[in-house]
């Protein structure tokens, strides 16, 4: 069995104000988020993985820094930078205040039919989901376990389809900063071990490293920028 984390981006300064970031460049994590990044590693600690597939953004780069600073002198796992898994190009979106986007006209078609909502001059929420599925395959067929390093909802489209529900119903799932969902995999399809996973320890949904060897939905919930 194959086991595929996907983790989202750490609380970042985008996330604290309220701002619909997308592809934007310079959005970096706050000091929560930092902290939430060495928590991150701690939790990911014992866990063998073989290649980590991550958005070309910033903000998840300095999510999995520390768990890949945690890996030197050992033979870390190899590193695989996809465009299939960036962030949603929000278009004439991007930077706008979440509060300011729920009076648009568009707002109820992103709520109630994601589907069929194409944010102006960026892309189309069913595009997002066939190239965060292309990039979930193609880790599938990688040996060993995988870690996808992502964004709302990038992650959120994956697990609907892994679930076998419409695009339409993916505003059901929450996927928060720096959460883990655990996927397995068999080779022919895949089964949902923990979802929006912020705490629990993870060693024991993977196998362990041998001794040798708020109202708005969309980007997947906010988070909070308080330490519990």
């Amino acid at each position: 069995m194959t086991r595929i984390l996907l983790i989202r981006h750490a609380h970042s300064v985008a996330n604290n104000r309220g701002i619909l970031a997308g592809r934007a460049t310079g959005v970096v994590l706050t000091e929560h988020g930092k902290k939430q990044a060495v928590e991150l590693a701690e939790r990911l600690n014992g866990i063998s993985v073989s290649s980590i597939h991550i958005s070309p953004l910033e903000r998840c780069h300095l999510t999995i820094a520390p768990f890949l600073e945690s890996t030197t002198g050992a033979k870390g796992p190899q590193v695989l930078v996809t465009e299939d898994l960036s962030e949603v190009d929000y278009g004439k979106w991007t930077g706008k205040k979440l509060t300011s986007l729920y009076r648009h006209k568009l707002w109820k078609t992103v709520q109630n039919r994601p589907s069929a909502m194409y944010f102006p001059d960026g892309e189309g929420l069913a595009g997002v989901q066939v190239r965060a599925m292309r990039a979930l395959h193609t880790a599938a067929a990688m040996p060993g376990n995988q870690i996808l390093v992502s964004h709302g909802d990038v992650i959120k489209s994956i697990v609907s389809a892994v679930l076998g529900s419409h695009l339409d119903h993916f505003q059901k799932i929450v996927i928060d900063p720096a959460s883990v969902t655990v996927l397995d995999f068999n080779g022919t399809d895949f089964r949902v071990i923990t979802l929006n996973s912020t705490s629990a320890a993870l060693s024991d949904l993977a196998p362990i490293k041998k001794k040798s060897a708020t109202k708005a939905l969309l980007g997947g919930g906010a988070g909070t920028s308080k330490s519990k």
